[in-house]
């Protein structure tokens, strides 16, 4: 699978890739804290929530939705 000659990549394509690895990092550390918790005084108010994790698998999703609709090497790209 290549790219066409002479064709370009979509920046849409390195926004997904962008969403994709900032998405695993924030996840990745949000499941650190939920394994490995502050203590009670160093925590935020609404830690029991666990945004990290919520957000960055969101961002991680956008990310592999983005990458796969804008991929270049695709043979019928659309976008």
């Amino acid at each position: 699978m290549t790219m066409k000659p002479g064709g370009s990549i979509s920046i849409w394509f390195f926004i997904g890739i962008s969403l994709l690895v900032n998405g695993l990092l924030i996840a990745g550390a949000g499941i650190y804290q939920y394994l490995y918790p502050p203590a009670l005084e160093n925590q935020v108010h609404l830690f029991h929530l666990h945004a990290g994790i919520w957000w960055g698998g969101l961002l991680f999703v956008l990310g592999v939705i983005y990458c796969y609709h804008f991929n270049p090497f695709r043979s019928e790209n659309k976008g």
